[in-house]
C-alpha cells in the first residue's frame, strides 16, 4: 500500500533557525520511515533570504544526525496553494501567516504544538536566536518530538 503524499512546509520568522531545522529533521524521520512527504521550509520575512541555516544550528542538527542543506527564502503567495501542511513554530508566525494567507487556504495553517508527542510544558518552539547552545539542542528536541507527531498524523 503506497503512503499518501503530502507537500509539508515548515515557517519561522527569518528562515535560519527552528524552520530548516524543522525541515532536516522531518526530512530524516520521513525518509527513515519511506513517508512519500515533499519538506520544504520558508521565513515571514527576507532578511536572511539566500543564506544558509544559522552556524549554530547547523552544528546542533549536524551533532543529532540533520544535515541542514537550506537556504532562507522568503513564502510566497503561491506556497499557500501549493503546500498540504504549513506549520508555523510559535503564536506570531501563526498570527502573520493568517494575515498573509487566502482564506480558502487557511486550513492548512497549523502551529508546530499541535503535533507534540511527548513534549508537555511548552506550546511552541522557542527561537534560540539570542539563546545560547541550549537553546538550539533544545529546539532540536522539541522538533524530533514534533515531527514525530507530523509523520503518525499524516500517515494514518
Amino acid at each position: 500500500m503506497k503512503n499518501k503524499s503530502y507537500k509539508i512546509l515548515f515557517v519561522c520568522l527569518g528562515n535560519i533557525c527552528r524552520s530548516p531545522a524543522a525541515e532536516g529533521v522531518m526530512k530524516k524521520i520521513s525518509a527513515d520511515k519511506e513517508l512519500n512527504f515533499e519538506i520544504d521550509s520558508a521565513g515571514l520575512i527576507s532578511y536572511h533570504q539566500g543564506e544558509h541555516p544559522d552556524s549554530r544550528m547547523i552544528s546542533t542538527a549536524k551533532r543529532r544526525g540533520y544535515p541542514l542543506n537550506h537556504h532562507a527564502r522568503k513564502i510566497e503567495a503561491q506556497d499557500f496553494e501549493y503546500y498540504d501542511v504549513i506549520i508555523g513554530m510559535d503564536g506570531d508566525n501563526i498570527r502573520r501567516l493568517n494575515q498573509l494567507c487566502p482564506e480558502k487556504y487557511r486550513n492548512k495553517i497549523h502551529k508546530i504544538s499541535e503535533y507534540f508527542i511527548e513534549v508537555k510544558d511548552y506550546d511552541t518552539v522557542p527561537d534560540p536566536y539570542y539563546g545560547d547552545m541550549d537553546d538550539f539542542d533544545n529546539v532540536i528536541t522539541l522538533l524530533e518530538d514534533a515531527c514525530e507527531g507530523i509523520a503518525q498524523k499524516l500517515s494514518m
